[in-house]
């Protein structure tokens, strides 16, 4: 279930995009699930339906959802198993500001490292 916290700081397209990320990798909604119509979503959370079009637009570019004239479905994902989940957190909170790139390519050179 998709919910929006009036007092969270974060966007109400981001917290969308965030809760729905996590249940598709969780395997809370699985592959093939078609998804509520934006407009549906959007007044079920009492948002605009442009609030929702970004959420799914970011979602479908993360490669979790596709889209076509019959609506939007959830693609099949590899769910992370739980340690997996608990470890990219920690590593996350640890990041201390590098962006995305420099946190894997760090990560693929210590890899690199210790496989070899």
């Amino acid at each position: 279930m998709i919910s929006i916290d009036a007092a969270d700081p974060t966007p109400p397209f981001e917290q969308i995009r965030q809760q729905m990320a996590d249940q598709i990798r969780t395997g809370v909604i699985v592959a093939g699930t078609k998804l509520p119509s934006v407009r549906q979503l959007a007044g079920d959370l009492r948002v605009a339906n442009g609030t929702v079009v970004r959420a799914y637009s970011e979602l479908e570019a993360e490669g979790l959802l596709e889209s076509n004239r019959s609506g939007t479905r959830v693609r099949r994902v590899d769910v992370l198993p739980a340690e997996a989940r608990t470890a990219a957190r920690a590593y996350i909170a640890s990041l201390h500001g590098l962006s995305l790139d420099d946190a894997i390519s760090a990560v693929r050179a210590e890899w690199a490292r210790t496989a070899g």
